[in-house]
């Protein structure tokens, strides 16, 4: 592979390449570097922080109303933990293309709970399949205690049944809006009644909630259960061209081409190994298309984590780092709403711009960044304009300078510019970095990272 190919399957499988790496593996084949992605990627590391705090927890316990309170405020502070553990993980890890993918899957089997330990586990079932059967994925993610509570699957019972999860099941998770009928949602519904689960988190069917009769679910009949409903949605190639469409705007480009996507589901169907599909992806020649590259808007957390890549920092105050994802529109763990974030234009408004194109300098240089006062860390900014909701505060963090410079110690100021822009740059801004090819290497860098151009991968 060259240089340009391999800065693109980085981009999209992670979130940039260093000098070092792409020296090694300029010139090697295309199906060894894919090969040596999965192979990386094909052990699991779960995610854990200490949830001590809610072992041997009775039933009085969650009845007494201080109790009750002190424990949220803990959960609080722990799913802060959990958000800054992952935001860790993805700026040092081995598994690159499982927590790509994991991202991948938090935005599509879209889910948000208080109970940290509840949603903890429900981050690991995602990272666990995240490169296996989408079949066993999707049976598990219907019987994880977080989405239970989210979809309110609690609450879908033989003589009253709730439609919430088997509607979302279609529409948001396999088939698309308009590929069934209500009646469909309703027969679904029926056939998971009485999933539950124990204060742990473990999966229960309460047999006396569960409706074991006869059901009619698109154009099958029979006395289904959640795992069966799942499995006649799978029989529709409508599901694989959905998961292939989502999938291709994920790593490819925003815009379908149709033989692409067919070619995907012939991959993808029947057997729904999401591994053989994404290899098929990266070893195809119109992944590497021109056209692809340099096409998407990075997400909020990729932003992050590829300015990371250039320059190792660490923020000191987690809550800090929460309110860096806040300003810049995605909460890791705190989705919008059951649809997610819809992402590529959607990153970029009046709102984020600004902080984006600061983000390098706060993070880096210590530079002043201005935020809302309204609301908390539960609620969207919705307005800049009045001074009077706005503060400014320094973000406290480190910046590892001595890595930078030992990664890009024999790059000049012009090789760096094509080490950290994946599209071509305009006169502007080729005047802007002109200018400064006499500065010092580091502010240079910080130049390079604040452009529009790095926005793009």
């Amino acid at each position: 592979m060259n240089r340009r190919e391999l800065q693109h399957l980085y981009n999209r499988i992670g979130f940039g390449i260093t000098p070092e790496e792409l020296n090694k593996l300029e010139g090697t084949s295309r199906e060894e570097i894919v090969d040596s992605l999965f192979q990386k990627s094909s052990s699991y590391s779960p995610l854990n922080i200490d949830t001590s705090f809610l072992d041997n927890l009775s039933r009085e316990d969650l009845r007494d109303k201080k109790k009750r309170k002190e424990l949220m405020k803990i959960s609080r502070k722990k799913l802060i933990e959990l958000n800054q553990t992952w935001i860790r993980r993805l700026f040092n890890t081995q598994e690159l293309l499982r927590e790509k993918m994991t991202l991948f899957w938090a935005n599509h089997f879209v889910c948000e709970d208080k109970n940290i330990r509840f949603i903890q586990q429900y981050n690991n079932t995602l990272r666990k399949h995240a490169l296996g059967d989408f079949r066993a994925f999707t049976k598990a993610v219907s019987k994880e205690a977080a989405m239970i509570k989210y979809l309110n699957n609690k609450q879908n019972k033989k003589k009253q049944p709730n439609e919430n999860f088997a509607r979302e099941l279609m529409e948001l998770f396999t088939l698309g809006q308009g590929n069934y009928s209500e009646n469909d949602i309703k027969e679904s519904a029926r056939a998971f009644t009485g999933y539950n689960h124990n204060f742990q988190g473990d999966f229960k069917l309460r047999k006396k909630q569960h409706d074991y009769g006869e059901k009619q679910f698109l154009g099958q009949q029979g006395n289904f259960d959640g795992d069966d409903i799942i499995d006649i949605i799978l029989e529709q190639k409508q599901c694989a061209q959905f998961i292939c469409e989502k999938l291709y705007k994920y790593f490819v480009n925003d815009i379908l081409r149709s033989k692409h996507i067919n070619e995907m589901i012939a991959v993808f169907y029947p057997n729904y190994n999401i591994t053989e599909l994404l290899r098929f992806v990266f070893n195809s020649n119109w992944f590497y298309a021109e056209e692809n590259i340099g096409s998407k808007i990075k997400s909020p957390v990729e932003l992050l984590v590829s300015i990371h890549k250039v320059v190792p920092y660490t923020i000191q105050k987690e809550k800090q780092g929460v309110l860096l994802q806040k300003l810049l529109g995605q909460i890791l763990l705190r989705p919008p709403n059951v649809a997610g974030w819809k992402g590529g234009k959607t990153w970029v408004d009046s709102n984020t711009i600004v902080t984006r194109l600061r983000l390098a300098s706060v993070l880096l240089n210590n530079a002043e960044i201005s935020y809302s006062e309204k609301g908390d860390l539960e609620e969207n900014i919705r307005d800049f304009s009045s001074k009077r909701l706005r503060r400014r505060t320094f973000i406290k963090s480190e910046a590892d300078w001595n890595s930078f410079e030992s990664n890009y110690k024999s790059q000049s100021n012009e090789e760096l510019v094509q080490m950290l822009l994946v599209i071509p740059i305009n006169k502007g801004t080729s005047d802007l970095l002109t200018n400064g090819k006499f500065v010092s290497k580091k502010d240079f860098c910080v130049q390079i990272l604040s452009l529009p151009e790095f926005q793009l991968c």
